[in-house]
């Protein structure tokens, strides 16, 4: 029987970029429309790596809200090679830190701060597992010898699975997950200890492969890291999100880039999917006739892994044809462009 309407808790996304200034400004309102909480990336330019650096950001997070917005920005700390435990912790005492944020150096936008040795690091992962703080690993290789179809796998191998048997205790999230190999190590680690390695799924990831990217010509607005893999992959991941397992839960990893940004000789990587994101998993979950399983993957699973209190509100989401600006302008002319806009889809927010 088919659903048509559909009420669930209020959802979270656990992985969000907002950038800064005019960016900032344009982006906040489309992830506040649907969420009542984000976790927010770190990786601006300086990054954020202290309590200061982090509470004035998140200020600049809530100026950009519309005015009856209770949308909550949780903040995370950039890791980096000389970071400071004592910091760090203190964040999290004081509930400025949610988490800390795992780059390896040069693996995607503004990582150029991150970490170079997971070695060098060992003494805030011990701090960390010690006080219960998750860390939130970006999942890949930087070694330029690996293929980029290869390094989720690769990171698997040779630092995630070090990285858990040196501190069984620490809480991980694998962000963005992109491969079958990834979601296979999920759900054994989640077998063996329950709580401890959690993932988050992309909505781009679930609609688009490899293959997409090269679609007609290149398609740089497709182009993001962890690149987009084979149907085997995507399949899995909608596998993976539609189960209702505990381990995993909704993160866009939306990232806005201007259009100069983009389509250019060295373009970056992201895919601004805010304005579309809710709307997308649901057309997957519908897809997958997993519309049962929505409310675990976007509501419940994420703040039970971080440990917080469900939203206490609700959403609606209606089966009625609906679009979406094919792209966002900031105040300053950039203009961003929206993953799936211009296209119809099948579900609206009511």
């Amino acid at each position: 029987m088919s659903i048509d309407q559909l009420t669930i808790r209020r959802p979270d996304d656990w992985h969000v970029h907002f950038r800064d200034d005019t960016m900032l400004a344009a982006v906040v309102p489309h992830t506040a429309r649907q969420f009542a909480r984000a976790i927010v990336m770190p990786n601006l330019v300086p990054p954020v790596t202290t309590i200061a650096a982090a509470n004035a950001y998140r200020e600049r997070i809530v100026a950009a809200l519309p005015a009856d917005s209770d949308f909550a920005p949780l903040m995370t700390c950039y890791l980096t090679d000389t970071a400071d435990p004592n910091e760090i912790a203190r964040g999290y005492d004081e509930g400025v830190f949610a988490a800390v944020k795992f780059y390896p150096a040069g693996a995607t936008t503004n990582s150029d701060s991150g970490v170079s040795d997971v070695k060098n690091v060992y003494g805030t992962l011990e701090r960390m597992q010690e006080i219960g703080m998750p860390l939130l690993v970006h999942g890949e290789v930087t070694d330029p010898s690996v293929d980029i179809f290869d390094r989720e796998a690769i990171y698997i191998e040779n630092v995630l699975t070090p990285l858990i048997s040196d501190f069984p205790e620490l809480k991980i999230v694998f962000e963005h997950v992109t491969t079958k190999n990834a979601v296979d190590f999920v759900r054994a680690r989640w077998a063996e200890t329950p709580g401890r390695l959690g993932a988050t799924v992309t909505a781009h990831h679930l609609v688009i492969n490899r293959t997409d990217i090269f679609k007609g010509g290149i398609r740089p607005h497709l182009y993001c890291l962890p690149i987009a893999k084979r149907e085997t992959h995507r399949l899995a991941l909608r596998d993976a999100a539609t189960s209702g397992e505990a381990a995993f839960f909704l993160g866009t990893d939306t990232a806005p880039h201007g259009r100069s940004a983009k389509e250019t000789a060295c373009g970056c990587a992201g895919i601004f999917t805010a304005p579309s994101a809710l709307e997308t998993y649901t057309q997957v979950f519908d897809e997958e006739g997993a519309l049962d399983k929505l409310e675990p993957f976007a509501s419940l699973n994420g703040p039970t892994f971080y440990g917080l209190a469900a939203n206490t509100g609700t959403v609606t989401l209606e089966r009625s044809p609906s679009s979406f600006p094919e792209a966002v302008t900031t105040s300053d002319g950039e203009v961003i462009q929206v993953f799936g806009g211009g296209e119809q889809m099948s579900w609206r927010l009511a």
